[in-house]
């Protein structure tokens, strides 16, 4: 028997991203909707930020949200928002 979803649940998803090459002390945290980002120097927070920033403009000109999307769309957002 395959338990039922609860429709009215409220649908969320969250990037993390955590960056481990800070060597100046600064502890560096950015929130933003979906995505937290901890870390990292100054150069690889400000990249984790604009990549996760470009994920959610890509998911809204989709008009999906985090949670609606596969795995291998959200890898191949990724791979668009880094310009990988």
């Amino acid at each position: 028997m395959v338990a039922s979803r609860n429709n009215s649940r409220d649908e969320r998803s969250l990037m993390i991203g955590l960056g481990l090459d800070n060597k100046d002390g600064h502890k560096r945290i950015t929130k933003g909707e979906n995505f937290c980002l901890v870390g990292g120097s100054e150069e690889t927070h400000e990249r984790m930020t604009e990549t996760a920033i470009k994920v959610n403009e890509k998911l809204l000109s989709r008009g999906k949200k985090l949670h609606e999307i596969s795995r291998e769309e959200f890898i191949d957002i990724i791979h668009e928002a880094s310009g990988k």
